[in-house]
């Protein structure tokens, strides 16, 4: 069978072949993708970071959207009743205008220059948040011009890298959506997304295959797992503390990105 080229941990050109290590970072980032979409938002730079050490950061890209798809179908069904789809159609028409662009610049944009641009805005945004917090401002931004700017930069970074979460966290923060409204809201969002941007990477860039499916199944019970876990996990994260933990995940996961 097909799939894709060598990389550093002995991926070959079939998936019967692929090494162990690299079918351990495989697993242990549907593991954390599963913890991801149960509610321990902001490490989802972890998975991106496991699959492309495992597989190559191009061809890795492809292949972690079925799991996504797959988690977040876990997530909707967990947490449809919390859903709050007033944030959501304020930001997806912004998202999938992003995924557009992300799709036509995606092949020739330079990977570090990606990378550092992001980090910065990640980083300058979380501050913001902070100081909005330390200075107990409770209004939201209702400016349309804050939702359509946090949903085209998403929608770029999540074709191009997988890693729209941390600006759909500030983007819900800012909103001060309580937890499992947060996570329900975010859970509905990223379906029909990821669910978008399924077609773009089969026929467009080639990244999912016939051979990458038959691996995300393989990975399914990785998936399963985090996602079982994380939610006992989030039942035990208070709503005050669940905020704090948000934006010092998202913070440190736009600091991993300058080193992934």
């Amino acid at each position: 069978m097909r799939f894709v080229r060598p990389t550093t941990f002995g991926l070959t050109l079939t998936t019967m072949e692929i090494s162990l290590t690299s079918w351990i970072l495989a697993t242990a980032a549907a593991f954390v993708i599963g913890l991801s979409k149960a509610g321990i938002k902001g490490i989802a730079v972890i998975n991106v970071t496991f699959m492309a050490l495992a597989f190559g950061a191009k061809e890795s890209t492809g292949m972690v959207v079925p799991l996504l798809v797959l988690a977040d179908i876990f997530a909707v069904i967990y947490y449809n009743r919390h859903t709050q789809w007033n944030y959501v159609f304020k930001v997806l028409p912004w998202m999938i205008f992003g995924v557009l662009i992300g799709v036509v610049v995606g092949k020739d944009l330079p990977e570090s220059l990606f990378k550092i641009g992001m980090s910065i805005i990640i980083l300058i945004t979380v501050f913001m948040m902070y100081w909005w917090d330390r200075r107990k401002i409770q209004t939201v931004p209702r400016h349309w011009a804050f939702a359509s700017s946090i949903g085209i930069v998403a929608g770029i970074t999540t074709m191009v890298g997988n890693l729209a979460g941390a600006f759909s966290n500030i983007y819900f923060l800012a909103m001060r959506l309580p937890k499992n409204h947060f996570i329900g809201t975010a859970a509905w969002l990223f379906l029909i997304v990821n669910s978008i941007k399924l077609p773009f990477h089969i026929f467009v860039w080639g990244t999912i295959t016939e051979e990458t499916l038959l691996l995300n199944v393989k990975l399914l019970p990785g998936i399963l797992l985090g996602f079982l876990i994380g939610i006992k996990i989030i039942k035990l994260i208070k709503e005050a503390f669940f905020r704090k933990m948000i934006l010092v995940l998202t913070a440190l996961g736009a600091i991993l990105i300058l080193f992934q």
